[in-house]
């Protein structure tokens, strides 16, 4: 009941920010084009000013005590009230940021930009999550990650979808992944911060557009438990390749399984793979085919990946913010647009020529086509694994938590009963 009420509270808070927004969506005046003026950098923002390592001391401490809980008192409970000061201190306190998820941006930069550097607290962000992942599983998404804790603490009512459909859906966070990799690598900028409809709740100050899609984002988590983290995550990717080989991680029950199924009825995320039914179980041969089919076939649907994705450097182009000015400027310039917007009237008021834009934002182009190339075969080699991991039916025998795709959240631990059994003897 707590749980519920404080959902329903967080939830009404987002929503009515939310459409409150178009008050504070222009926090400072339009500027005066008289004078000299620059737009500030909206797609490479600064963190908010931290606690420097304090942060990471206190990051270390919230990922120790949520391993704690996952593994030694097994609680949920110790998992929801961390949950709750995660979203209070990273999300609200700390405005978001410097948070691991966008700091995937920053080692980014710092590998594909020249003399673009990266402080060690930026990589200690970015590293610490994952080698808890490496050893204990996705601990981080337990309740340290705000983004997960938000959702979990909103996901009232959530119901399973199919397996099938989680893996359709599931692919966006790879494709999120590249595209953020791609606009570091092009100059367009931190996606992840640019489109994150979270940074919109946490800072209250957002456009209505990322403001409506935060609280759309958790309205849709009431029903369907964390969509962001499932679907769309980049850093989620990450933690899932080495929560893959984690040395431990949460497992049900801690002693001999009963198969009495509550486990799967309680875990909306289809993390938990069930004992192989008898008529699915196949000779070993005839997966073992299917892979050599599938790694003949790779080379030619990779080449295939490669060639959309060239072929889609036009759209992708857009999100440069110089080639959306470019555009802007010439459908304005063509009267398409009878009005100027801000960043179209403080090109006009400096010194670059139409041209010389019209010029910049054709060989930013020309960028896409590469870029574009390695997006495409990144997502079919992508499909590739999966439909590669899929051609052999394991044999299980008992109820086993996914290492990928467990969120170690411990809703499986009230519905054991050998789980309750050992905590009364």
């Amino acid at each position: 009941m707590m749980k519920t009420k404080l959902a329903i509270l967080v939830l009404g808070a987002v929503l009515l920010s939310a459409t409150g927004a178009g008050a504070i969506e222009l926090k400072f005046p339009p500027p005066d084009f008289q004078t000299p003026y620059g737009l500030p950098d909206l797609y490479n923002p600064p963190p908010a000013a931290g606690f420097g390592w304090w942060d990471t001391v206190i990051l270390f401490g919230a990922l120790s005590l949520a391993t704690w809980f996952v593994f030694k008192s097994r609680s949920r409970r110790g998992l929801f009230l961390l949950s709750i000061f995660s979203v209070a201190f990273f999300g609200f306190y700390r405005r978001g940021c410097i948070c691991p998820v966008g700091s995937t941006q920053n080692v980014m930069a710092a590998t594909f930009i020249p003399d673009v550097g990266v402080s060690a607290i930026i990589v200690s962000f970015f590293v610490l999550p994952l080698l808890f992942s490496l050893f204990f599983g996705r601990v981080f998404c337990a309740s340290v990650c705000p983004l997960g804790a938000m959702q979990e603490l909103v996901a009232i009512a959530p119901i399973r979808i199919s397996p099938a459909l989680e893996r359709v859906l599931g692919l966006g966070k790879y494709l999120y992944l590249g595209l953020a990799t791609l606009g570091v690598a092009t100059g367009a900028g931190f996606l992840i911060c640019r489109y994150d409809p979270f940074v919109g709740i946490w800072r209250m100050g957002h456009s209505f557009n990322m403001l409506l899609a935060g609280g759309a984002i958790l309205l849709l988590g009431v029903f369907v438990a964390r969509p962001y983290c499932r679907f769309l995550c980049p850093y989620g990717v990450l933690l899932g390749w080495m929560s893959r080989f984690s040395k431990w991680h949460l497992d049900i029950p801690p002693s001999p399984c009963v198969s009495c199924r509550l486990c799967e009825d309680s875990c909306p995320y289809n993390a938990i793979d069930m004992p192989t039914p008898e008529h699915l179980v196949e000779d070993p041969e005839t997966g073992k085919r299917r892979i050599r089919a599938y790694v003949f076939l790779s080379p030619a649907i990779i080449l295939a990946g490669a060639f959309g994705g060239y072929m889609m450097h036009e759209p992708l182009s857009r999100l440069h913010p110089t080639v959306q000015l470019s555009e802007r400027v010439a459908a304005e310039d063509l009267a398409i647009y009878q009005e100027e917007i801000l960043e179209s009237e403080t090109f006009r008021a400096g010194d670059q020529t139409t041209a010389e834009l019209h010029a910049e934002a054709l060989a930013i182009r020309g960028s896409f086509k590469k870029g574009g190339a390695w997006l495409g075969a990144f997502m079919a080699l992508i499909i590739c694994l999966k439909l590669i991991g899929l051609s052999i039916v394991k044999k299980r025998d008992i109820f086993t938590p996914h290492k990928e795709t467990c969120f170690s959240c411990g809703r499986c631990y009230p519905y054991c009963p050998v789980e309750e059994a050992g905590a009364t003897t």
